[in-house]
């Protein structure tokens, strides 16, 4: 459901980027609800993600995707960021 961009940063905190395209769903209602629940699980993994720049881009299956599963892919792929990076 999402694609995900990663590098690091000389900050310590993490900094997100966002995109979600009229591809995704004609209605921003829908667009705005995914951006909602990609920044809410952003902010619950802030620390696991300091020092990053993520960018995070929204497939047309987010678009109708329950709420329950888009924050469970978001969680693992916040997972599969921090480890990817840790080996880096």
């Amino acid at each position: 459901m999402f694609g995900v961009y990663a590098v690091s940063n000389p900050y310590p905190y993490g900094r997100l980027g966002i995109v979600v395209s009229r591809k995704v769903s004609a209605r921003a209602v829908v667009r705005n609800r995914i951006k909602r629940q990609i920044r809410e699980m952003f902010r619950r993994s802030q620390e696991t993600l300091a020092g990053l720049d993520v960018v995070v881009v929204a497939s047309p299956k987010a678009g109708t995707a329950p709420t329950a599963a888009l924050r469970a892919s978001l969680q693992k792929l916040w997972e599969k960021v921090e480890e990817q990076c840790r080996k880096s």
